[in-house]
């Protein structure tokens, strides 16, 4: 740890009681990170279980807590960086935001959308679903809640992106600029790992095991064609993809060859109505999304974020989901400037493939600390990142010598 961000370390800790810490990658170089502590299914949906929410658990190792950026990621030299007041990193696609995550060294990963979920939910709960930038460097609701400009306006002379943390206290997703994480409604869409949609099944890298997102000689969980890719049953099981009876989500009618606004609904059939081009899309408010009559919603697609458990109330009115039904869809969430009502917390965009480039899709790196395993051998901690301790992946081994560590330049 270099002897000048000493005292940022102790400040964070002080101010926040502890919440937010400040992690040191393997350059020394500071992020400032939100400590988010184990959560259980039952403390965030209706008829939740008691097991632990699928976030917190990667193969055999359960967290008793995870780290995410306080801030969208900034970029330097080809790393991610949680810091406030900067122009949130934007125009990348999946595999870039995944490899400036990784560059910070061991542990250093993508959050996954069962985390995001997780904290959305935990913010329902807590009545501080946040508000955002999503009129323009305002909320849409509160147009009196405003954050900093950080990059030029658009050709109708209106601000866009702005600056990490430059919002309110309700921007922040505890209502609290000194413990909570920023900007999760609105500014930019966020990459998330772990989850896809191919041709509409619904696939996901199981519990949280996107979180070992690391390269080993010429494997890539998260690549298209890899093995780690499990669909769901209509239990909500992992089950292989192309499994008869895996939930998907299907068009409700033929969604013809162009425009958007299309009814879809959750299925465990095969596709009815799989859509032929690229054009047509579906989307509606989040709340409202249903499964076909005669099927039950299984309990981890609610504590994924991918179907409601409530009203459009107890979701503030604020959220959205889109879909494509055609090949491989890649999650952004949290909406962006201009999305108004459709962004917020629990925003989730399937339309998109991993290669989507646009100035509105950005994203925050996250960090694995100390585990403790489920097995007998008890805990397990390793040095990686200065200034904590982290497992060397999420089975606790240390990279094989042909692991890779990837160095881009440019924040895109």
């Amino acid at each position: 740890m270099k002897a000048n961000f000493d005292s940022l370390k102790l400040t964070v800790e002080g101010m926040s009681g502890g919440k937010n810490t400040v992690i040191f990658d393997d350059l020394d170089m500071p992020s400032i990170m939100v400590r988010i502590p184990q959560m259980k299914n039952s403390e965030l949906i209706t008829g939740g279980t008691a097991e632990v929410h699928d976030a917190f658990t990667c193969d055999t190792v359960t967290y008793d807590s995870l780290y995410i950026g306080k801030y969208l990621a900034s970029v330097v030299g080809g790393r991610a960086y949680s810091l406030a007041g900067k122009d949130p990193a934007a125009s990348l696609n999946f595999d870039t935001a995944r490899a400036y995550c990784r560059a910070k060294g061991q542990g250093w990963h993508l959050p996954t959308n069962a985390l995001y979920a997780a904290i959305a939910l935990w913010s329902r709960k807590n009545q501080t679903q946040p508000h955002g930038n999503t009129n323009y460097g305002a909320d849409h609701v509160a147009a009196y809640e405003k954050g900093i400009p950080s990059c030029g306006k658009d050709g109708n002379g209106r601000v866009q992106r702005t600056a990490t943390g430059s919002g309110p206290d309700s921007w922040y997703h505890d209502y609290n600029s000194a413990t909570g994480i920023a900007d999760l409604c609105g500014n930019v869409w966020e990459w998330a790992g772990g989850l896809r949609l191919v041709d509409g099944e619904i696939q996901v890298i199981p519990y949280g095991n996107a979180m070992n997102d690391i390269y080993s000689g010429a494997q890539d969980i998260q690549a298209a064609d890899s093995t780690a890719w499990k669909a769901l049953d209509k239990n909500g099981n992992f089950v292989a993809p192309g499994t008869a009876g895996t939930l998907k989500f299907d068009f409700v009618a033929d969604p013809g060859t162009s425009g958007g606004g299309k009814d879809f609904q959750l299925i465990a059939e095969a596709l009815a109505h799989k859509q032929t081009v690229e054009s047509p899309y579906a989307d509606k408010a989040f709340w409202s999304v249903a499964a076909k009559s005669g099927l039950t919603v299984p309990a981890r697609l609610k504590a994924l974020g991918l179907m409601p458990d409530g009203d459009a109330a107890s979701y503030d009115s604020r959220g959205h989901l889109w879909m494509r039904n055609l090949g491989e869809r890649l999650p952004i969430r949290g909406g962006h400037w201009n999305n108004g009502a459709n962004a917020g917390a629990f925003s989730l965009n399937l339309n998109n493939p991993r290669s989507n480039v646009n100035t509105n899709i950005g994203f925050r790196a996250a960090l694995a600390p100390t585990a403790t395993s489920r097995a007998p051998t008890g805990t397990r901690t390793a040095h990686g990142a200065k200034g904590t301790h982290l497992p060397t992946d999420c089975r606790g081994r240390k990279p094989d010598a042909g692991s890779e560590k990837l160095n881009c330049s440019g924040a895109g």
